[in-house]
């Protein structure tokens, strides 16, 4: 890997480290344009002097990934309990909000809806999350234009996600957002740069001053901002 100087070359893991992410529109995009998130995590990378690789899985085999390969990192992350021993966290990218997505007219009180066949995405936090509102039918899919295949194929009743990934990937098969009605967020959350158990309070600590530097130029509200993410 590429580095800036010889202090950052200290951070052990991080000089060899690679990316897993999947293309979750548009915040990920694996190919033409980067998303968001890829555009700002670029830009941490390489203001903390490094030049990882990426790599796009489906999510469950990214997450996997992370837990059992050596210097990797995964985004976007959302942080849960449940997680929290599993990766080394990183940085925090930015807030995500998360709301169910159905046909117009067939979207009812979110109560009513946990009895509802749930298109999410497999291996997100999108279960857990759904778990906890005492949602228990869940039609889980492989990337998020399959959950948009199941909702708009009748396979599901309502979607749920990321609200600015459900509003990419309906663009992206052509359909109108009128069409559709969407809740209130359900949760918010932060989305996070996480790594392999490997990552020490060093790589830590250079992400974290990365991002500060980020910030304190202007350059995470300006990506934001050019993304629609703020």
């Amino acid at each position: 890997m590429l580095f800036a100087s010889p202090r950052l070359a200290l951070a052990g893991v991080a000089r060899k480290m690679q990316l897993v992410t999947s293309h979750l529109p548009s915040l990920v995009h694996e190919s033409g344009e980067p998303g968001g998130l890829q555009e700002l995590v670029a830009e941490l990378c390489k203001r903390a002097g490094v030049a990882p690789a990426t790599q796009f899985v489906p999510w469950r085999r990214a997450q996997f990934l992370a837990t059992t390969m050596p210097a990797t990192a995964i985004y976007p992350l959302t942080r849960l309990p449940e997680r929290e021993a599993q990766y080394r966290w990183l940085v925090p990218l930015f807030e995500e909000n998360y709301v169910l997505l159905a046909v117009r007219g067939k979207l009812l009180p979110v109560e009513q809806m946990k009895d509802k066949r749930i298109a999410l995405l497999r291996g997100a936090a999108q279960a857990a999350i759904l778990k906890e509102q005492g949602f228990t039918r869940f039609v889980e899919a492989s990337s998020i234009d399959e959950v948009h295949r199941f909702l708009l194929g009748g396979m599901a009743d309502a979607a749920f996600g990321e609200r600015r990934i459900i509003s990419a990937s309906l663009k992206g098969h052509g359909a109108s957002e009128s069409g559709f009605d969407t809740s209130a967020p359900i949760r918010t959350t932060t989305a996070w740069l996480a790594g392999s158990l490997d990552f020490d309070e060093a790589d830590i600590a250079l992400f974290r001053r990365a991002l500060e530097s980020l910030q304190a130029d202007g350059t995470v509200r300006r990506i934001l901002a050019r993304h629609k993410l703020a």
